[in-house]
């Protein structure tokens, strides 16, 4: 296989993987609370990512980045996972897998609007009609087609969702001056999440948990938070076209419908997905307005003649 052809093969492994996220979070806290699942996702991820870095012979350099980068370690560990996850684990508890989930995409259109805010970048026509298309689909989505009410949606666990993108997006702003490797700086902020969401745990549930509870919270660590990760990196780093894998994301919120409906049993409405779609196009439209500034921006080729 081609370097491309495999990054094509581990960008479909990581759809693979968070495509499965949505239902495995909604089987999970039918056993755990979003304290335990938290804790114990939060364990297996550190576990596996600690055996990665040792595997790799990185453990040497994850000393080194505790010891230079510690304050953005902190910080970030707090961030993600345990306070992002905290609040997504809790309004999956209050929400319908089809309705959190597609809410949960739209955390790229808030990044944009943070950035405009937080970064002074400049309001661009096309991000705000990205972000115009993608809460359309949102509302409707959270309305099930019905404008004069939220329908059957819990406005606590909407209001939770919405919130999660915040805390993603601003993840993200912060990784902009992060300086760490991606696989380390990923292992050192679960190494920190540990210690941290078992206190919460403590404080806020119990470590009573069932064996399915521990099974399903450790498949939840497992793959929505470890390899999806690590085939989602390695995808990226193959690849010489980014956007030809980064456009393979798109695929996984219509396959978890599908499981969410096979698996959970949940009836997916026309109006979810319809409100998808316009997520999804709202975010297309957005990334290939991008590229196309970009190509602008480019110096043209020098002539070497």
């Amino acid at each position: 296989m081609t370097p491309n052809q495999r990054a094509i093969a581990f960008g479909l492994a990581s759809v693979a993987c968070w495509s499965t996220a949505a239902t495995a979070f909604k089987l999970a806290l039918a056993e755990v609370d979003s304290y335990q699942l938290v804790a114990l996702s939060s364990l297996t991820a550190a576990v596996v990512l600690l055996g990665v870095v040792i595997v790799k012979g990185q453990l040497s350099e994850l000393v080194t980045a505790v010891r230079a980068h510690w304050r953005i370690t902190l910080v970030a560990g707090l961030m993600n996972p345990v306070v992002y996850y905290l609040i997504l684990f809790k309004a999956y508890e209050l929400l319908p897998a089809q309705v959190a989930q597609p809410i949960n995409y739209t955390w790229s259109i808030v990044l944009t609007l943070m950035a405009i805010v937080i970064l002074k970048q400049q309001i661009r026509a096309w991000d705000l009609i990205a972000a115009a298309v993608c809460y359309g689909g949102v509302f409707l989505i959270a309305t099930q087609g019905n404008v004069t009410s939220f329908g059957s949606a819990d406005p606590l666990g909407l209001a939770l969702a919405l919130g999660s993108t915040v805390i993603w997006a601003s993840y993200w702003i912060l990784n902009i001056r992060d300086q760490r490797e991606p696989t380390i700086g990923l292992c050192l902020n679960f190494l920190v999440a540990v210690p941290a969401a078992f206190g919460v745990c403590y404080v806020m549930s119990d470590f009573s948990i069932s064996a399915w509870g521990m099974l399903t919270s450790a498949y939840v660590g497992l793959i929505e938070m470890a390899v999806g990760f690590l085939f989602w990196s390695t995808a990226l780093r193959l690849t010489t076209n980014a956007a030809s894998v980064s456009n393979l994301i798109f695929l996984s919120p219509f396959i978890s419908l599908v499981i969410i409906n096979r698996v959970l049993g949940e009836e997916i409405y026309t109006t979810t997905i319809v409100g998808l779609i316009l997520i999804v196009a709202g975010l297309l439209y957005q990334q290939y307005m991008n590229n196309r500034q970009n190509l602008k921006t480019q110096p043209a080729p020098q002539d070497t003649d």
